[in-house]
């Protein structure tokens, strides 16, 4: 197995739609993101009606021996908010009741807003994202039919706050205050013999985090909760998966028998090999693969990176100002694309693909 060529495409699919062209927050199209793959808190999806899922299951088939060995590793994105605040005068009154906030060790007082320019950065209101991961490491398929494994995971909510100094005075200008709720889960596994070695494997990741009062809850709220672009890598060793996609003969039935529920396992890494699957909220193929002539993760793997590059380059300076200040992410993108090399660009376009038979 190739585990980076395989982590290219789990990180494709880690940031699909994390910030879609023009790359700005005032787009309309970034106004309502982390639609892949989303797990909210079960209260949450229970209020919905079970319009938002918080379960996730993946079944698949693996030809198994005596010592066959199954990891399992979910990622996804936590996500947290970034806001911006300007200093402002102590009012005399408790800061609960002006709407200000102290800045921890001093007797500085910020106030939030939507947007601030400092040193010519334009600095905005945004969501950004931490990756994470929970890892299930060497279940003996054989010894988990009679006894299922079971992971909990947390991760605890932190808030830090960043203070802007202006670079003439070295005065605060502002601060970034960055907040990420606590979330808790559990990946369950278990597995079952179907069709002579072949035994079926199922994976759930359960979000459990608790939310008060889900019913009056907005769906930022409850993404604030919850497990975003969640995807699973399985990874066996002295076994084999079977592809879902081509089953052969043999199997096709039993391949038809699993049960995936928002998500589509399927095989990865060097084409022909049988010891990793991807389990992702995007409808793949067997063996994907970036595609050589990319530059660089544009987060939108159903647009041509030719035709975004040279959208990118027709922004205007405004459009680039507010790019910049959106995300590090994006602003990545926008140094990328104003530096590409021609010959890189030229790459993009034109290149014939052999066609698969």
């Amino acid at each position: 197995m190739t585990m980076s060529l395989v982590e290219k495409i789990a990180d494709a699919v880690l940031y699909e739609g994390y910030i879609l062209y023009p790359y700005r927050p005032s787009a309309v199209k970034n106004q309502q993101r982390w639609n892949f793959g989303a797990l909210c808190p079960r209260s949450y999806s229970e209020a919905q009606g079970g319009t938002e899922s918080w379960t996730m299951q993946t079944q698949c088939l693996v030809k198994t021996y005596p010592q066959t060995k199954l990891d399992v590793k979910v990622r996804f994105l936590h996500l947290l908010t970034r806001e911006v605040g300007v200093p402002h005068t102590d009012c005399g009154l408790p800061l609960g009741e002006c709407g200000h906030r102290q800045l921890a060790g001093t007797s500085e007082h910020f106030e939030l807003v939507p947007a601030l320019e400092v040193n010519g950065k334009l600095l905005q209101t945004w969501q950004e994202a931490t990756e994470r991961e929970a890892i299930l490491p060497a279940i003996l398929l054989d010894q988990i039919g009679s006894q299922p494994k079971a992971l909990t995971f947390a991760f605890p909510a932190v808030e830090t706050v960043e203070t802007l100094r202006d670079e003439g005075s070295g005065e605060i200008a502002g601060v970034l205050v960055r907040r990420q709720q606590a979330i808790t889960g559990v990946i369950e596994v278990s597995a079952e013999r179907v069709v002579n070695d072949v035994c079926r494997a199922t994976i759930q990741i359960l979000n459990t985090t608790p939310l008060a009062d889900a019913g009056g809850k907005s769906r930022d709220d409850a993404l604030m909760r919850s497990f975003v672009s969640t995807h699973t890598i399985l990874t066996v060793a002295q076994g084999e998966f079977v592809s879902l996609l081509d089953p052969p003969e043999a199997f096709r039935e039993a391949a038809a028998g699993c049960s995936n529920i928002g998500t589509y396992p399927v095989m990865v890494g060097e084409e022909g090999a049988c010891d990793c699957m991807l389990s992702s909220p995007i409808i793949l193929y067997d063996y994907p693969q970036i595609a050589p002539e990319s530059a660089g993760n544009l987060f939108d793997g159903t647009e041509i990176d030719e035709i975004l590059t040279l959208r990118i380059m027709t922004l205007t300076e405004e459009e680039k100002r507010e790019m910049r200040g959106a995300d590090d992410r994006a602003r990545q993108i926008l140094e990328r694309t104003e530096t590409l090399p021609m010959e890189q660009l030229m790459k993009m376009h034109g290149a014939m693909k052999g066609v698969k038979r």
